[in-house]
Parts: structure tokens; sequence; C-alpha cells
């Protein structure tokens, strides 16, 4: 079977350790974790973890199974690209007079859909969201032309292409059930 990136979304409440008992799942499978980021979601008092995964269809859908059955989890999902609306974001530390030798950054700015959060005599910090080949490539360009002396990347937060969270269905179908 041929591996692609899969995200994987689990909703908890905000429950301490939970995490640890996510990760030793993909430990003991000698899973790697490509990227993790956790918020609180648009249903009250609900957790949401956005997980990558480079895998088979089959190992993720046995990793979700057993996700599922941890006694703090209220559900957790498996999506491939085309069913989410994704984003990452970077931020770029750059020596500021290496940077004025190019001259104008307006043309930088404006290629590459990023705005600078800080700029002083030493060193100017650009932001920019996209997909990771997009980050990436302007973190390659920057690096070819005037270095990076820090760069850090957030993990994929996303959002299904649904009309609302996965969760809310089965949410409303417990509802219904208890009544």
């Amino acid at each position: 079977m041929e591996k692609k990136l899969y995200t994987i979304t689990v909703f908890s409440e905000n429950t301490v350790g939970l995490l640890g008992q996510i990760t030793i799942i993909f430990t003991r499978r000698a899973l790697n974790i490509e990227t993790l980021s956790v918020s609180p979601s648009a249903l009250e008092g609900i957790h949401k973890f956005t997980i990558t995964l480079l895998s088979t269809q089959d190992v993720v859908e046995k990793v979700v199974k057993q996700i599922d059955k941890r006694i703090d989890i209220l559900k957790s999902y498996y999506n491939t690209d085309e069913d989410l609306v994704y984003q990452e974001i970077a931020l770029y530390k750059v020596a500021t007079d290496k940077l004025l030798t190019l001259g104008s950054i307006e043309n930088w700015i404006r290629d590459h859909n990023t705005r600078i959060l800080e700029m002083n005599e030493d060193f100017v910090v650009f932001q920019k969201a996209g997909h990771y080949d997009e980050t990436q490539r302007f973190f390659v360009e920057l690096s070819e032309t005037v270095g990076v002396l820090q760069f850090i990347r957030s993990g994929r937060v996303a959002i299904t292409k649904s009309k609302v969270e996965r969760l809310s269905d089965m949410l409303e179908t417990i509802k219904k059930y208890e009544k």
C-alpha cells in the first residue's frame, strides 16, 4: 500500500495527560507524528487535536480505532488533504543588513504573501501562512539569498469541508437517543 499524508482529528475534553496517552499509540506502532496542534474547538468545552501522519490507510484506520478506545476521547477521525481546508504558519528571522542589500523588500512581501511582524536594526521577522510547500519555498529562497537566523513552522491547523464539525453530528445523535 502507498503511504500518504493523513490528518487525524481527535476530540476530547481538556484532560491532563491525554497527549501522552495519544502519543504512546504512535510510539508503540513506531509511527512518526509529522505535525501536531491542539486548541479549543468550536464546541464549548471540547478540545481538538490535529495530527498529521505519513502512513497507509490501513494503519491510519487502526490508529484511529485505538485512539477512540481511550476513555477521555470523545471521537477521532482521519481525513486526506482533499477533505480539508488547512494551513500552517511559519516565522523567519533574517539579518536586517543582509536583507537591505537586496533593495526593496516590498516585492518579497507581495510575491510570497508575507507579513513583517518585527523589524529593527538587527533583524526582521517575517510571517507566512500557507501549505507546507509554500512555507518551505519561502524558507529556501530566504536561505539562498540572505540566510535565515531562526525558523519555526507550526503544526497543521485544519477544518473539514463539511458544513459543521463532524463531532456535532455524533453529539446530536446521542442527544436524540437520550430523549
